[in-house]
């Protein structure tokens, strides 16, 4: 059983000032990186620089279209029969020279309900998408399925009907091969929508987005430009509050050299038929540019080696050994006192004079690594607690546009770090137990941890060696500065260089929970039986 006493012995013989201060500039270090990267950032326009969309719930999302609308009331049908879906990506790979027709995946052209034509304001969204077939959309997180198969097949002899229907807060979508047998494709809820909402038919398309490889098979993303159309007749709105149909865009738009000198990204309508072109995205994304919390983190890899390499060493010195046998070291060095055991100290702190191995008792040990976990969660809790509230602030007032970051997902990353931190000192300490030898326990923990830590955050391996490195390996315990979320329904490059973990927060943190058990286990047991006889 570890004493507040025995405890306090072990702290007071492990805060050398050479300790103390390597653990505060560490710490320091993480500071000042994450400052000066939030310092060295900053967004200048020409006026006022736009604001990522914000959704009712706080969040920022992606909300650009073209949208062609009219005033809808409290109860209301809109029923079209869309023929065609065609798009244009621009300079594609592999030359990246020529402009083709084409359809990214989650292009989209269809009918949709909205509070309003302001950014980020509740919708729902009946669609044809490039490849996913037909969905139902709503409040930028949440897709429904409907039918399967691609646009490729429309055309006027096989359309697709789509209808959405309000009753309030409200929304049902239907779709319809012929206009006269309908199926539900899904009922939904859009709390807060006004008494006269906006309602009509849109497009829009997010960005192509390839990967360029570098390193030894990492990849960079690139994203270019892209085009939707949809081609609509047959449109019908029940319940309409009054009013003509207005086109305009939701978000900026014709401001590339396609829309300017190709095709205007718009409504045009022409013998009852209604083509619609846009570009941009309705769903849980951002801004391309926005900056995760995890990035103002980027010192961690500097506080991380000095731990390594200081508990390592710690753990694989012979002071115990030579107290235990004589005051004096073979090559006739002293010893620290502070390591020799105190003249009062309980018996059960020394081992027998006699004992195999190390020399310190097993509760010695098992005291260490609580002094050394201690020690390293306390510098970490105090780095990513200061760094990384006042980066984010910085960038803010700098104008870069940042991911939002919730209170308590703020609290859970700056401990999570600190326990990682901690979790990786005790590992290395254990290392050093049972190796003895500093360098080979301090490379042996670097290999284990810092270099997958630190191969995964750049794209310098391929992304699923990434994956398994952060599957495998004490450093998936990072997993818990993941702010970032993956949703199906948008396209972006899901990979550890680009701050997504393969493993959810909690199970890397269960991976290096186990690799720190496996090392200190045999290493407490590994040390002697304390000497069970009194003291004379």
């Amino acid at each position: 059983m570890l004493t507040r006493q025995l405890l306090h012995r072990q702290w007071t013989a492990f805060r050398r000032p050479a300790r103390l201060i390597a653990l505060v500039a560490a710490a320091l270090a993480v500071i000042a990186i994450g400052l000066l990267f939030a310092l060295g950032n900053q967004v200048s326009c020409d006026g006022p620089c736009p604001r990522d969309p914000v959704a009712a719930d706080g969040s920022t999302v992606g909300d650009r279209f073209w949208f062609l609308h009219r005033d809808l009331g409290p109860r209301g049908v809109i029923t079209v029969r869309m023929t065609s879906m065609t798009g244009t990506i621009t300079y594609p790979p592999p030359d990246h020279d020529r402009i083709v027709p084409g359809l990214v995946p989650w292009a989209k052209a269809g009918i949709i309900i909205k509070d309003g034509v302001r950014q980020g304001s509740s919708y729902a969204a009946l669609m044809m998408t490039g490849a996913h077939g037909v969905r139902m959309q709503y409040d930028y997180r949440h897709d429904v399925a409907g039918s399967a198969g691609g646009p490729g097949g429309l055309s006027a002899r096989s359309p697709r009907w789509l209808r959405l229907a309000r009753s309030g807060d409200t929304v049902t979508g239907s779709e319809s091969a012929d206009g006269r047998r309908w199926s539900t494709v899904g009922t939904v809820t859009v709390a807060g929508l006004p008494e006269t909402a906006q309602v009509g038919l849109f497009a829009t398309s997010p960005g192509d987005l390839t990967l360029r490889e570098v390193g030894l098979g990492g990849a960079v993303e690139e994203v270019r430009f892209t085009q939707a159309t949809g081609v609509f007749d047959h449109v019908t709105v029940e319940g309409a509050a009054g009013g003509g149909w207005r086109g305009e865009a939701v978000g900026e738009m014709n401001r590339t050299d396609w829309e300017k000198y190709h095709n205007a990204s718009g409504a045009v309508e022409k013998d009852g038929v209604i083509t619609v072109s846009g570009t941009g995205d309705i769903g849980p994304s951002g801004s391309e540019g926005g900056v995760s919390a995890e990035r103002t983190l980027s010192g961690l890899l500097i506080m991380l080696i000095v731990v390594v390499a200081l508990f390592a060493r710690f753990g694989a010195r012979p002071d115990a050994r030579r107290a235990s046998r004589t005051p004096e070291t073979p090559d006739g060095a002293r010893p620290d006192i502070r390591d020799v055991p105190a003249p009062d100290a309980p018996a059960s702190d020394v081992p027998a004079p006699d004992a195999p191995g190390a020399g310190v008792s097993r509760r010695v040990v098992a005291a260490r690594a609580v002094v050394v976990g201690g020690a390293t969660f306390v510098a970490g809790l105090v780095a990513a607690g200061v760094v990384l509230p006042a980066a984010l602030a910085i960038l803010r007032d700098n104008g870069v546009p940042v991911q939002p970051v919730t209170a308590l997902t703020g609290v859970r990353v700056v401990v999570g770090v600190a326990a990682v931190l901690a979790l990786c000192a005790v590992l290395s300490y254990g290392l050093g137990v049972l190796l003895r030898r500093g360098w080979v326990a301090i490379a042996l923990a670097l290999a284990l941890v810092a270099v997958p830590y630190a191969v995964t955050a750049a794209p310098f391996l391929p992304d699923a060696a990434s994956r398994w490195l952060l599957r495998l390996t004490p450093a998936a315990g990072f997993a818990v500065q993941q702010t970032a979320v993956e949703y199906p329904q948008v396209v972006a490059h899901y990979a550890p260089s680009a701050g997504y973990f393969p493993l959810p927060g909690w199970a890397g943190l269960a991976v290096l929970c186990a690799y720190t058990l496996m090392v200190v286990w045999p290493a407490v047991n590994r040390a002697p039986r304390a000497r069970t006889a009194s003291r004379r």
